[in-house]
């Protein structure tokens, strides 16, 4: 199905251990591996290291396809993934975004990624063209040991792939719906199988057909404990083989000894143990090295633990062939030639019989090697180091040696606590950050990583962690004296001020961090808090002090090349020169701040340009450039995966295809939202005037009426923006049901709740638009008068040219069919680019004066809108042909 129908699919394999999910998968690949069909088969497995290593998995399934092996040169492994890239993608543009990211993913390259969608896009991207030839399965193993960001990511493919043929298999101990008890929910092909032990017929079978003869008073012993765990049975048998009870014949095992006394373990923990006990001290040795590695392992890495590799080969080659270790024999696979436990109960238990001393003995030992091993890449295998240290630490903690040990976990976790942020995995960042601080002695130094816990917490968007964080950072560096590196910090907690909505404190915390800091030598810590105050107090109306701020950044910023600050301190330049009335430097300002993110690869601040700029084009009634804008800044979210944005930008598109006439583009993406998308929040509001001005102007009234109920809570908003928006679409509605009176009222609600935003924001224009013809229809001269006034008082320059254009026909209505004022005004909405509007002035034109020209021309604008209350009107004129 997932092949034919081009879909995506996600198959969840849950299950206890033992129950046969490794076989479950394994009978998955054989299948694959046999069919005509080309599949495209990928494989990770997700380490047991502490809550998981960033990633791994999925590097795994990359170094498959790439063919690289775990421990290969990075010279060469780079080769091999610039070949496989030139392979599979063939344009450039796209091997240019995807070969640092994922060279990066591997370890083989720096790529600073402050935004996960920034990787998840390219990570997505490489798999989409891979099963654009051939159906891609990713087949993850472990799953209960995946970390948070991993776990993100696949929902994230599933989400944004749905329309590739690419199948997720997870494979998992139940422990996985304990940390993400949402996972599958909401995916739209989404298959869910719980193994179930297995029944007593079932496993007689099992056990049967492995054994033919058992006498049935062992079989029944074996049957009650195993429980219809399927591992049970198996390491019975191989148990029995052990102790020389049992012959291999074809598939099956044939009696040889005296089995009847055979006395069965409990558990299937006591039956693994009681067969390690059954293996020879020199085998057990070896297992109990293999454990403190991993489930896979290299024979030098075993080395590395054992001291010597020379009785390693007999000893591996006995334990393969007594089915406790098992051997990589895939060629496509990263761990291919490696050895590894065949169930990892095995290796659990082997570990236990481990002491305290031991264990610590062996993870130092673990870790030296994995340094020198990888020496040239240590950053893929950083987080498995430091997991090695902090297990030795916190295996003798008392040692003679701890506060050494101590010091290289905690100098391994911040590499890896890097390592993960570079990956833009932010909560592991911060739990890597957080344990660092931990082990730490100097309080200067625990401050500092419980800083940069809390900026990884807040990029997690745990903001309530990240307060708590910043403030634990901010008094120790207080008690230490440290009041500059204090301050640095307050302005991060000021950010979570501000994301809280906060704004005033914000303010506050960061100029009293900017007391501090500004005593420094200017940096970029300066320039972007400064370019953020700038901001902080543009959004407040203080354009006096968010001038002084904004300038103060601009010239760091300038002087020493800070691309993020620059950018920041231009847009809040553009909007404080906006209110200034210079909205040609305005836009000139804000284009360059879009260029320098762009050019620097700022992603956020890139979307966010796009959008200041749309709405500049709003302002000025540019639909054309403002839907250019959001086209770019669509493609932007959509090539990061950023859904919440994307949502953002497709309501506000809608606006600008109504205005342009292009209705039907704007209904058809109108469809896609649900109370749900609504309700998340973002820029929605554009819905109600380019959707909900398409119902009404068709005539579809219940329509424009449910839409206007999925933004209800929008009526008691004390956000202006979302209050003005409402009243002003609720107005067109009251109006397009001939309730007048409430139109006008609405109307003129509208325009008070704006006057904060100017009569630039759309809900204000839509609102005086209302408010005017609701007055017109009433035959309320007056108002309309007042209501003009308020319009043309503001001076020309100044002035949206759609007011002006809409002054002009309301003008030549109230004249009783001014023929010059309707032909300003057609010719105003014609230079705009705005078919409804012209429609509209040339059908009043020639309802007033006989005009058939006119009314012609009107007549073909509704027609290809489909305008059908325009339509049944233009036919009541008679002055022109209306089709049936």
């Amino acid at each position: 199905t997932c092949a034919d129908e081009k879909k995506a699919q996600l198959v969840s394999v849950t299950g206890i251990a033992g129950i046969g999910k490794s076989r479950l998968a394994w009978e998955f690949y054989k299948y694959f591996d046999g069919i005509a069909d080309t599949v495209y088969w990928h494989r990770g497995r997700c380490l047991s290291y502490g809550e998981g290593v960033t990633y791994w998995a999925l590097a795994d399934m990359v170094r498959m396809r790439c063919r690289i092996a775990e421990e290969e040169e990075p010279a060469s492994a780079q080769a091999k993934l610039h070949a496989t890239l030139q392979e599979h993608i063939l344009d450039r543009e796209e091997r240019d975004f995807l070969e640092p990211r994922l060279a990066h993913l591997l370890g083989l390259a720096e790529h600073q990624a402050r935004d996960q969608q920034d990787l998840f896009a390219a990570w997505r991207l490489f798999f989409e063209r891979l099963a654009e030839s051939y159906p891609t399965v990713l087949a993850f193993e472990d799953m209960q040991w995946a970390d948070a960001s991993l776990l993100d990511f696949v929902e994230y493919l599933l989400d944004w792939s749905r329309s590739h043929p690419i199948f997720v298999v997870t494979l998992a101990r139940p422990e996985l719906l304990e940390r993400r008890p949402t996972w599958g929910a909401g995916q739209r092909s989404f298959t869910s199988l719980y193994l179930e032990p297995l029944s007593q017929q079932a496993m007689e079978e099992l056990l049967g057909g492995l054994v033919p003869g058992l006498p049935s008073e062992v079989r029944d012993r074996i049957l009650a404990r195993a429980e219809g765990i399927p591992l049970y049975a198996v390491e019975t048998v191989r148990m029995l083989l052990d102790r020389g009870l049992l012959v291999q014949e074809g598939p099956a095992y044939r009696v040889t000894g005296q089995v009847e006394a055979l006395e069965v373990p409990e558990t299937l923990h006591a039956l693994i143990a009681a067969r390690l006990d059954g293996l020879s001290a020199e085998e057990r040795r070896l297992l109990q090295d293999a454990a403190v590695l991993g489930k896979t392992f290299t024979r030098d890495a075993l080395a590395a633990l054992a001291g010597s590799d020379t009785e390693l080969e007999p000893l591996l080659t006995g334990l393969a062939r007594k089915e406790v270790l098992g051997v990589q024999a895939d060629p496509r696979s990263p761990e291919h030639g490696q050895y590894g436990f065949l169930q990892d109960l095995v290796r659990h238990v082997a570990y236990e019989t481990l002491s305290k001393r031991e264990r610590r003995s062996r993870h130092l030992a673990a870790a030296e090697y994995l340094g020198k091993a990888f020496a040239e890449d240590e950053d893929e295998v950083v987080e498995v180091i430091a997991f090695h240290y902090v297990a030795a630490h916190e295996a003798v903690p008392d040692a003679k040696d701890a506060a050494e040990i101590a010091g290289k976990a905690q100098a391994t976790l911040v590499r890896a606590g890097q390592r993960a942020e570079s990956l833009a995995a932010a909560a592991e960042a911060r739990r890597y950050f957080e344990r660092a601080a931990e082990l730490a002695d100097d309080p200067s130094d625990k401050a500092a990583l419980l800083g940069r816990a809390g900026e990884m917490a807040g990029r997690a968007a745990d903001m309530e962690s990240a307060r708590t964080l910043f403030e634990e950072s901010i008094d120790l560096y207080e008690k230490e004296g440290d009041t500059h590196a204090a301050a640095r910090i307050l302005m991060r907690l000021a950010r979570v001020d501000i994301a809280a909505g906060r704004l005033d404190e914000a303010i506050d915390r960061g100029e009293h961090a900017f007391s501090v800091i500004s005593q420094d030598e200017p940096d970029e810590d300066l320039a972007l808090l400064a370019a953020r105050l700038a901001l902080g107090y543009w959004f407040s109306g203080n354009l006096e002090r968010a001038a002084e701020r904004a300038e103060l950044a601009l010239d760091i910023a300038e002087a020493h090349a800070y691309p993020e600050a620059l950018a920041t301190a231009l847009r809040a330049k553009s909007g404080i020169v906006d209110g200034r009335g210079h909205g040609q430097e305005a836009g000139a300002l804000l284009k360059e701040a879009l260029q320098i993110a762009l050019d620097h690869d700022i992603v956020e601040q890139a979307g966010v340009c796009y959008f200041w700029l749309s709405n500049r084009c709003f302002q000025r009634d540019v639909y054309a450039d403002a839907l250019g804008y959001l086209d770019e800044a669509l493609a932007l979210t959509r090539r990061l995966g950023d859904r919440p944005t994307e949502w953002s930008v497709l309501a506000e598109r809608t606006y600008p295809l109504f205005m342009l006439g292009r209705w039907d583009e704007g209904l058809a993406t109108s469809k896609e939202f649900t109370q749900e998308e609504v309700d998340a929040g973002g820029t929605m509001m554009s819905l109600l005037d380019g959707a909900g001005g398409v119902h009404i102007q068709r005539g579809d009234l219940d329509a424009a009426r449910r839409l206007l109920s999925m933004f209800a809570q929008h009526g008691e908003s004390s956000d202006v923006q979302e209050l003005a928006g409402y009243l002003s679409a609720r107005a067109a509605l009251h109006r397009a049901e001939g309730r007048l009176q409430e139109a006008l009222a609405d109307g003129e609600a509208a325009i008070e709740a704006g006057r904060t935003l100017g009569i630039t924001a759309q809900s204000a224009k839509r609102g005086i638009v209302e408010a005017v013809e609701a007055a017109l229809s009433l035959g309320e001269s007056t108002k309309v008068v007042e209501l003009l006034a308020h319009v043309e008082s503001v001076p020309p320059g100044s002035r949206p040219p759609y007011l002006d254009a809409q002054s002009k026909r309301f003008r030549a209505r109230l004249a009783g069919g001014d023929p010059a004022g309707y032909e300003a005004a057609a010719e105003r909405f014609r230079e705009l680019g705005l078919p409804f509007w012209l429609a509209v002035t040339l059908l009043e034109h020639g309802e007033l004066t006989g005009d058939e020209s006119s009314v012609a021309e009107a007549c073909e604008i509704f027609e290809r809108l489909e305008a059908t209350p325009w339509l049944e009107r233009v036919s009541k004129v008679g002055l022109a042909q209306v089709p049936a």
